[in-house]
């Protein structure tokens, strides 16, 4: 039975609320690194989203690639968890080939890197 507020699924609204939760401990760890990264997306825009100042469009990937890239320091390893990490966000096709998130990957991990 739809959820009565959102008209979706139990599952899909569980779901939803457990990543919104996860996002915003990712971000409340180090908030500004975590903006940066934001930043970093959006100026990077590897799926074409930037049409408009929609800064925070990238917001839900980036939850999801920090905390993976922590301890990090292989490009290509780095490379291939944000692809992945598109892919599970926007499908394969529409995430397009890896290579598309080298410089993204090479930024963020740069960014990570700073103390």
């Amino acid at each position: 039975m739809p959820d009565e507020a959102t008209g979706f699924p139990p599952g899909v609204v569980a779901r939803v609320q457990r990543e919104r939760a996860q996002r915003a401990a990712v971000r409340a760890a180090d908030p500004d690194r975590y903006d940066k990264a934001v930043e970093i997306a959006f100026e990077r825009d590897p799926i074409g989203l930037n049409v408009i100042d929609n800064r925070d469009e990238y917001e839900p990937e980036v939850g999801t690639i920090l905390p993976r890239l922590r301890g990090v320091t292989d490009l290509d390893q780095a490379t291939r968890i944000v692809h992945e990490e598109f892919v599970r966000w926007f499908t394969e096709p529409t995430a397009g080939p890896r290579d598309r998130y080298q410089l993204l990957a090479a930024d963020i991990l740069r960014l990570l890197e700073q103390s």
